[in-house]
């Protein structure tokens, strides 16, 4: 368990009445943060869930707009009060997107001013080395948090997630991570159909991340102080990971991965995560008994972004199909669409899940029942578990047990 001291350490009857169902009429690009197909949506019309309105910072336009992106600015129960990015003209860009009234130079300094700006809450798509210390301070301000992934990055980190908890708890408010894979339609649906029982338990999981470096020296999206330079494949774990988490709400109990040593110069050369493989695959076993293979390719030639699949002893359900093979009648019984998004919000990039990502995050913070997915939890354990993958496969796929997240 992790805590503040040695956490470091470390049937023929059931498919008679079963069919392959296809839950879309046409099987449309699975890409990256371009692929704005959120699936099929639920026929009825959106409906007003409040009244009331959050009162939202946000930190880091960046390399890829993500702090626009997300469509604060477009939701019916958000004011953007104020925002900020170190690059001045991102910061007038961001602003200028979103219609903040102020800006900061650095997130730093829009946390310790949110009182006198009344926030309520802060979305921070920054860095990812600053995510979980920006976390920890604005909880520790009584601020609302949303984070891009990962919740925490490598091993150095991980001395992090109790002090992550600990802020979370004492402040009492809302932590939610932005893994865009459980709001993609079929991490949608296997959740929906999952909960409704119609998945039974989850015997195999795939979850697959493939982010094109290029095939000379490129090392693919650029990124603040190169952060993601020669970075560990698992240490961005969640796209993968994130097909079994989001789906079950469970964990990962232990891990053996296998590392390759990439064919671009830049891995062979010393970097600062002391890391040579570019692509990482790793074999969980779950809390259910099942098992899981995870893996995040950085150098290989393949159409980038993220799918998986689970089977289950009752159903299954494939991304690489989009079809569900089950009980027939489940997909008239289970809500297994998406709500629409109120009037005039995008879903957003990422398979349409920008979109919701920030709809359930509200939804948190405003409707006190209200379970969002992406939970402090789940969201650390879809995080830690890639860690603990690359240190296995830095011991040359040594079996490593996961300690479970107590909250």
């Amino acid at each position: 368990m992790f805590s503040r001291r040695g956490f470091l350490g470390g049937s023929s009857a059931l498919f008679a009445s079963s069919a392959i169902a296809s839950v879309r009429k046409e099987h449309k690009k699975q890409g990256d943060f371009d692929d704005m197909y959120p699936g099929e949506l639920n026929e009825r019309a959106w409906t007003a869930f409040s009244d009331k309105k959050v009162r939202v910072g946000i930190a880091g336009e960046g390399v890829c707009d993500f702090g626009s992106q997300f469509a604060y600015q477009n939701h019916p129960n958000v004011e953007v009060v104020a925002v900020t990015d170190l690059d001045p003209k991102k910061c007038k860009l961001l602003q200028e997107r979103t219609r903040a009234k102020k800006t900061y130079p650095s997130c730093e300094e829009m946390i310790k001013n949110a009182s006198s700006d009344k926030l309520d809450a802060v979305y921070i798509a920054t860095d990812a080395p600053s995510h979980a210390p920006l976390a920890i301070m604005a909880l520790e301000h009584g601020l609302h948090v949303a984070s891009a992934v990962p919740a925490v990055l490598g091993i150095e980190q991980l001395e992090l997630v109790p002090k992550l908890i600990d802020a979370a708890k004492a402040s009492g408010k809302v932590y939610h991570m932005n893994e865009t894979t459980a709001f993609r339609e079929s991490c949608y649906a296997m959740r929906k159909l999952y909960e409704a029982g119609e998945l039974g338990d989850i015997v195999y999981t795939e979850g697959e991340y493939f982010h094109c470096s290029g095939l000379n020296d490129g090392l693919g999206v650029g990124s603040y102080k190169g952060w993601r330079d020669c970075l560990p494949p698992l240490y961005y774990s969640t796209h993968s990971t994130g097909y079994y988490t989001f789906t079950t709400h469970k964990r990962f109990t232990e891990v053996t991965c296998i590392g390759r040593p990439s064919a671009l110069k830049a891995y062979s050369r010393p970097n600062r995560y002391n890391n040579k493989f570019g692509s990482e695959f790793a074999l969980f076993k779950t809390e259910e008994g099942g098992s899981a293979r995870m893996l995040v390719a950085y150098d290989v030639l393949a159409r980038n972004g993220e799918r998986g699949r689970v089977l289950g002893t009752k159903g299954s359900y494939d991304d690489f199909s989009m079809s569900f093979l089950g009980d027939k009648e489940a997909l008239n019984r289970v809500p297994w669409r998406k709500d629409k998004l109120p009037p005039g919000m995008p879903a957003g990039g990422h398979g349409g899940s920008h979109g919701y990502l920030t709809d359930d995050f509200i939804r948190a913070i405003l409707l006190k029942d209200h379970r969002h997915c992406c939970d402090l939890k789940t969201s650390l354990e879809t995080t830690v578990a890639g860690i603990y993958a690359h240190m296995s496969a830095v011991k040359d796929g040594e079996t490593i047990k996961i300690p479970e997240i107590t909250i």
